[in-house]
């Protein structure tokens, strides 16, 4: 018999907020974190703005030493380890067993901005100067490692990587963990810190990005008849996923529950969604069937939701052929629209929507919505939050490759 898996801690650094109150109140203000690139100078690129995080001083964290080697891609899933690890009561590596807690963190691109900073120190300088810690910075699998360090995490330890679904899958991975006896607790989710040259010139030339430079704060807009592309974001998000008995005596606070995971494969193109996402539409269906929840028992969709024509029309089609009849009456929405596209940080972020979602009976807005695409036709939940009681909610992440993921979670009850 599978165990039952809980969620007891949250920790995010997000383009609107660096911890979960504050994140939380932003998405539900309906708070933009767009603005003007500061990171580097964009004078010349077609692409000026993005969702940078602000005011983040990772020696909240980390001491010196460890910050100057450790990407901000780093700083940001130890930033929202250590806020999920106090959030769920463990506190200086006590109240565990090391050996039965695990961490599985992921990033879609890694330390990029060390990986841009080095490549120039070769070629102004040559080889003889490229730093000894370029590797275990610029690598994916570091914030992992780093995070287990930490904690005396010697459960399962690895990364994922696959685009925008990488946090997604990684808390679907270690929910499999727990599932299955492997660990009673696991610290999961994804960081990403591409706010840099390669990255926006990158997605920009592939035309993937906004170009609303006159209006950074209204650039995202998904699902909506205006939208041209997704604004970048970065940031973490991170939880503490526990065995539902293991949490029950230490007392845990219990955010949510986690029930369902579904993972598959477009297997079609690159870039673009499977027409009338379909791989998605098997996504949904995995997790629901995982989760034995009905159509009905759906209040809430945090849905991928790039605020990119193909994406956000497909996914539209993909909820609707799941839901049928039911899908008219489900609250959707894309947080995206205030963080930006947080790439691999984006499905643990948004797995930490719909478990405040659940909890609290409030569902974030979709903002920047004015004019309806007759294509896109649900409830959006425009511009506004909702109140309403939320008894299950899924989070669809989706990525380039046709990685598809969604993950069911339910209010907690014994």
């Amino acid at each position: 018999m599978k165990r039952r898996v809980v969620v007891t801690g949250l920790g995010v650094i997000t383009p609107v907020g660096n911890d979960v109150a504050t994140t939380w109140r932003s998405l539900v203000e309906g708070k933009s974190g767009s603005g003007p690139i500061t990171k580097f100078d964009a004078a010349t690129f077609p692409v000026r703005f993005a969702c940078e995080v602000k005011g983040f001083d990772p020696l909240q964290y980390m001491d010196r030493k460890e910050a100057k080697r450790a990407d901000h891609y780093t700083q940001y899933a130890l930033a929202g380890a250590v806020q999920a690890m106090r959030d769920a009561g463990f506190v200086d590596g006590n109240g565990y067993d090391p050996d039965r807690t695990g961490v599985i963190l992921g990033s879609g691109i890694g330390g990029l901005k060390s990986f841009e900073e080095q490549h120039d120190v070769y070629r102004e300088r040559g080889p003889s100067k490229i730093s000894p810690f370029f590797i275990p910075m610029f690598i994916a699998d570091i914030a992992a490692g780093i995070v287990s360090m930490r904690f005396n995490a010697k459960g399962p330890n690895y990364a994922t990587v696959s685009a925008c679904a990488t946090s997604a899958h990684a808390i679907g991975d270690a929910f499999r963990a727990i599932q299955y006896g492997d660990a009673d607790i696991m610290i999961t989710g994804g960081a990403e810190a591409t706010v840099t040259p390669m990255a926006i010139g990158g997605f920009a030339n592939m035309k993937a990005l906004s170009e609303r430079n006159d209006s950074p704060a209204t650039a995202s807009r998904p699902f909506e008849a205006t939208r041209d592309g997704f604004v970048m974001g970065e940031g973490a998000g991170v939880v503490v996923l526990e065995e539902l008995d293991h949490a029950r005596r230490r007392g845990a606070k219990i955010h949510a529950e986690i029930v369902g995971y579904g993972a598959t494969g477009d297997a079609y193109h690159l870039t673009a969604p499977a027409p009338d996402g379909e791989g998605a539409q098997r996504a949904m269906k995995r997790a629901m069937a995982d989760a034995g929840l009905t159509a009905g028992d759906v209040q809430y969709i945090n849905a991928h939701g790039t605020s990119t024509p193909a994406n956000d029309f497909n996914e539209t089609r993909a909820i609707k052929a799941v839901f049928g009849d039911r899908a008219a009456g489900i609250n959707v929405s894309s947080t995206k629209s205030c963080t930006g596209h947080m790439l691999g940080a984006a499905g643990a972020v948004e797995f930490v929507v719909c478990a405040l979602a659940v909890q609290n009976g409030v569902i974030p807005p979709t903002i920047n919505y004015a004019v309806a695409d007759p294509e896109c036709d649900l409830n959006y939940t425009p511009n506004a939050p909702v109140e309403r009681e939320v008894n299950a909610a899924l989070s669809n992440s989706f990525g380039f490759g046709g990685h598809n993921v969604a993950l069911a979670v339910r209010r907690f009850t014994e």
